[in-house]
């Protein structure tokens, strides 16, 4: 039974067209390990509400800097977050709006 059963054989190909390449996928699937991790969740989340530096980060979350530091990068290396420099502190934000309105979004929904 290989037959298609809701669309027709057109309508395939035109879905096929739109579907992202794998390389896409493999990507979108990295970007979005970025929500599968408790701690990271935490700083995007204190992120959503103001822009931090590490030392902040730790305290507010309770959570080693080294730690902070090293999710922060991974997040960094996703485009995730963006920091910029006041003298000697790297203060981090998150880059996209649309990040930071679903972190918004799903504490208020799901918190």
């Amino acid at each position: 039974m290989n037959k298609l059963l809701r669309i027709s054989e057109r309508n395939k190909f035109e879905m096929q067209d739109l579907l992202p390449s794998d390389d896409c996928t493999n990507k979108l699937a990295l970007y979005f390990q970025n929500f599968s991790d408790q701690t990271r969740l935490k700083i995007l989340s204190a992120l959503s509400i103001k822009d931090l530096c590490v030392n902040d980060l730790s305290k507010i979350l309770n959570i080693n800097q080294t730690t902070i530091s090293h999710q922060l990068k991974t997040l960094k290396d996703q485009d995730v977050v963006d920091y910029r420099r006041e003298g000697k502190i790297l203060i981090y934000r998150i880059k996209s709006p649309i990040v930071n309105e679903m972190m918004n979004y799903a504490v208020k929904t799901l918190g």
